[in-house]
């Protein structure tokens, strides 16, 4: 079989069958006590891997530096959507987060650059496996960070360049606010002179720091006192005395001991202390050159400008020409390179020619032939010499060879779905393993909606096969037994045999004329609706209009009912005697239910005025309408 050699490279890993491949970047290669390849990689996240408030932080970004673009041909602005779709799937996020993967799920190579400015982005969709980032994602504290510097290109960021000085033409400008000397070459010392200052410059430095008690316990011997004394900030203070006095040795040497003592000069070496020392060193292993995550996590009290001036001396240390041979002995031992074979097993997401069910009713997209089966959800194609499961098994949806190909390596579809618009951005949180967007509102008893959209035209023959064929259609019984299957040639055929031959014209619809706003307006407050009101509390419904049958029930007990519908036990029950009469048309018949015929009546008054409400409403509408109905009330109800 083929084999692939691989180094420090950026690479596909699979680890699983169904999802997109990871992008990392292999550290080192390692091998393990039983025999295998471990690999210490880099991880680099999708954008479908980032919740959907950093999406949004990511895409303001990128706008501020489309702005900033002077390059209208750099400007993504332009680009179809198609492309643009695409191009998010070339957009990579990267993290400080080290993995140790086996080297046999390698899958391929692929290749991640720092997003440069002066380069158009449709460059990226012109190059297989080609990736960029801008941004760093730290998945713990879940944030964003941009990533070292940025490449500031344009005239804005360069210097303006003064126009070249004629022989004999004076600058105008004051020089000495421009600059400020330092040192002056013509000076009337010589080199031997000055050597010989400079060596008593140490010296004084030498015995300052012996009358200091905290450098004495840092640089315990004479030896290392003296060296300390020789550094750069030492030999630079004596030079600045030396052109401050005018070059006059006596004057120098007065400077470098004053009064109070002789001047003691440190440098950041010198200042930091032996465990922020130790401190540099981690995070210099685990962050490299990045001063200002290094301030962050490890040394926050020290400033930016600290900690890069001690990192330039620390280069000068024997420790770190100690730590460099230590690397190099190390990276001499481990693994340079690896040879991985073609992986080519088969894929546990292959469909094979026979598990294709044929397309169901209206499950058919336009253009794609009865039988073949589900189209492609990416390229709605019908044809491949491949296709492969895709999304969750209730869905039944699949992809093309082509679909698949570019699914595992850029983790979505060629092409923009409808559903594109309907989500902010790829949240991990409410996306499935598959990347198909769940709108279940937080209830798992929503299914899956598809990604793939269709419209369905229903015809004029279907139409009246709905209605000359209902006996066979059965939409009652089928309406509860959705998944039975449809004999829809069968229905034509029937329905074909019993329409005539010249159809008849649909009925014309009544044309409904509709009144104008302000005539509906000018009607309602010329009638306006009579308020309804309430009884007070404590007061029985009045009969208005109805007038009560006068009924004396011999009522054998002294209890008189109380309100809420507490009636006493006799009233509910009732006892032994007469049963009393409710009025007329209400005879013996009611008596077994011992109703009260003043609330009995009250009741019914209520349910006479609300159905006149409801009478009254309806006229009222007439009216607006141009009829001319007289509303008489609910007295036509014959209550």
């Amino acid at each position: 079989s083929v084999c692939w050699l691989y180094r420090v490279d950026y690479v596909y890993f699979e680890n699983s069958s169904s999802n997109p491949l990871l992008i990392r970047r292999i550290e080192e290669l390692n091998k393990t006590a039983n025999g295998n390849v471990e690999a210490k990689v880099v991880c680099f996240y999708r954008r479908r891997d980032i919740s959907s408030t950093l999406i949004a932080l990511a895409d303001k970004h990128a706008r501020e530096l489309e702005e900033e673009m002077e390059n209208p041909e750099l400007n993504p602005v332009d680009l179809p959507e198609k492309q643009k779709h695409q191009l998010r799937h070339r957009e990579l996020f990267l993290s400080r987060q080290l993995e140790s993967l086996p080297a046999t799920h390698i899958r391929g190579k692929c290749c991640v650059t720092l997003l440069n400015e002066t380069e158009a982005l449709k460059s990226y969709l012109d190059r297989e496996d080609a990736f960029f980032y801008s941004l760093v994602y730290d998945p713990q504290q879940k944030t964003l960070l941009a990533d070292k510097g940025e490449i500031r290109v344009g005239n804005k960021y360069q210097a303006d360049i003064t126009d070249f000085l004629k022989e004999g033409e004076e600058d105008g400008r004051d020089l000495a606010k421009l600059e400020e000397r330092v040192w002056d070459p013509s000076s009337p010392l010589t080199e031997k002179q000055i050597d010989q200052f400079l060596v008593v410059a140490r010296s004084v430095g030498t015995f300052a720091r012996a009358l200091d008690c905290s450098s004495s316990v840092r640089q315990p011997s004479l030896h290392m006192s003296a060296a300390a004394a020789s550094r750069d900030i030492t030999l630079f203070h004596a030079m600045d005395s030396l052109d401050k006095t005018r070059y006059d040795m006596t004057r120098a040497i007065a400077a470098l001991v004053p009064q109070g003592g002789p001047v003691l000069c440190r440098d950041e070496m010198e200042e930091w202390s032996a465990s922020e020392a130790n401190l540099f060193e981690e995070a210099l292993e685990k962050y490299g050159k990045d001063f200002t995550d290094i301030q962050q996590d490890f040394l926050p009290w020290k400033s930016l400008t600290s900690i890069i001036e001690y990192y330039y001396m620390w280069k000068t240390t024997d420790r770190y020409v100690q730590q460099k041979r230590l690397k190099a002995a190390e990276a001499e031992s481990k693994l340079k390179q690896v040879y991985i074979p073609n992986y080519n097993k088969p894929n546990p997401n292959q469909l094979s020619v026979n598990s294709v069910k044929p397309g169901g009713v209206g499950g058919l997209v336009n253009g794609q032939i009865p039988g073949l089966g589900r189209a492609c959800e990416s390229c709605y194609t019908t044809s491949s010499y491949q296709w492969y499961s895709w999304g969750p098994p209730n869905m039944q949806c699949r992809l093309c060879a082509s679909c698949w190909t570019y699914w595992k390596k850029y983790g979505g579809l060629k092409m923009p779905t409808r559903l594109e618009g309907e989500r902010p951005g790829p949240n991990r949180n409410n996306m499935s393993p598959h990347s198909v967007p769940m709108r279940h509102g937080g209830s798992p008893k929503f299914a899956v909606k598809t990604k793939q959209a269709f419209y369905l035209q229903t015809t004029q023959v279907t139409r009246a096969a709905r209605r000359v064929c209902q006996d066979i259609i059965r939409p009652r019984f089928l309406a509860r037994h959705p998944y039975l299957p449809l004999n829809t040639a069968q229905i034509k055929q029937e329905c074909a045999l019993r329409l005539p031959d010249e159809p008849k014209k649909p009925l014309p619809l009544k044309p409904v004329e509709r009144k104008p706003l302000e005539f509906v307006v000018r009607y309602l407050e010329a009638h306006p609706c009579p308020p309804k009101h309430d009884p007070p509390r404590g007061q029985t419904v009045t009969t208005g209009s109805l007038t009560p049958i006068k009924s004396t029930p011999n009522i054998l007990n002294n209890g008189s009912p109380t309100i809420l519908g507490k009636r006493t036990y006799e009233q509910h029950n009732g006892i032994d005697g007469e049963r009393p009469r409710c009025g007329r048309g209400v005879e013996r018949g009611w008596s077994s239910w011992d109703v009260d015929g003043r609330l009995f009546w009250s009741l019914l008054h209520s349910i006479g005025e609300h159905l006149s409400m409801c009478v009254l409403h309806r006229d009222r509408r007439r009216n607006m309408e141009g009829e001319d109905v007289e509303s008489n009330g609910g007295r036509e109800l014959g209550l």
